[in-house]
């Protein structure tokens, strides 16, 4: 593994915060689709869908919820070890 950044420099610091964007993005933005598909079953189900069941809605707000912590816990873990060195 390379060297910890520099993040008084601000180049290094640049560089670094746009290194951490790349990481468990795909993640994040299945964690994002997954929370607003939630939101949307929610909507329709209070406006449209009565017959559906609540667990739906709710199933898919927790996977959004559960990919966005693993996406903040792998990122974490990343930050932690690139400044180890």
């Amino acid at each position: 593994m390379t060297s910890p950044p520099d993040l008084r420099d601000p180049a290094q610091l640049a560089a670094y915060r746009r290194e951490l964007r790349g990481i468990a993005r795909p993640l994040r933005y299945t964690g994002v689709a997954f929370a607003i598909l939630g939101a949307a079953l929610a909507i329709a189900r209070q406006r449209w869908l009565p017959q559906m069941p609540a667990v739906i809605p709710m199933a898919a707000l927790a996977l959004g919820v559960l990919n966005m912590l693993a996406a903040i816990l792998l990122r974490a873990r990343y930050h932690q070890q690139r400044m180890r060195g």
